[in-house]
């Protein structure tokens, strides 16, 4: 079982340790997560502090309800999404039945942006609901980075955050890259 070291400065091998394992106990809710960097803010696409996106379903390659991305998550779960139907059928003739771990249209969730992408690119036209609509002010910036346009995004934006910047954030709290809840079990 892994150990913490003394030091408040976590090393890569107890994380590497703790990220194999997290997912096999329930970490108390007053536990502190380590930070891979300090003070880093997670924006959304209109660099603005990343909001919550669902704790029901829980979301997030962390389960924390964020659409966050760390250097653990190879899936870039990045775009805020709300599922159709179509999409749920796409990503299981995919290899990625999200259905299995109980998501059903209309489930807010964190998607991978390749995925995401891929669905938009086989869409038949600009409503069809095989591409779900994003939520921006939950969506990381690191979607733009991984091959999806801003103005892509805003095309397919649930109304009416296309035209308003993003939505307005009730909580304006930081959101830092680092460990909490169980990772994300679903494959990419």
């Amino acid at each position: 079982m892994a150990t913490k070291p003394s030091n408040s400065n976590l090393n890569a091998s107890w994380n590497r340790e703790v990220l194999t394992c997290i997912s096999a106990f329930q970490v108390p809710a007053d536990h502190t997560y380590p930070k891979y960097e300090a003070d880093i803010l997670v924006t959304t696409v209109f660099k603005k502090p990343l909001a919550l996106f669902s704790q029901s379903p829980m979301t997030g390659f962390y389960r924390d309800g964020y659409c966050r991305v760390g250097p653990e998550d190879g899936g870039n779960h990045a775009v805020a999404g709300q599922l159709t139907k179509e999409f749920l059928d796409f990503s299981a003739s995919r290899g990625n039945n999200l259905r299995s771990i109980g998501l059903e249209p209309g489930c807010k969730w964190c998607l991978c942006t390749a995925r995401w992408k891929e669905a938009m690119e086989a869409a038949k036209g600009p409503n069809d609901p095989v591409v779900p609509k994003v939520y921006l002010h939950a969506t990381d910036q690191s979607a733009l980075e991984n091959g999806v346009s801003m103005d892509t995004l805003k095309k397919f934006a649930a109304e009416p955050e296309a035209q308003s910047g993003g939505g307005s954030l009730g909580n304006n709290t930081p959101v830092t890259p680092g460990v909490k809840g169980g990772l994300a079990k679903e494959t990419h």
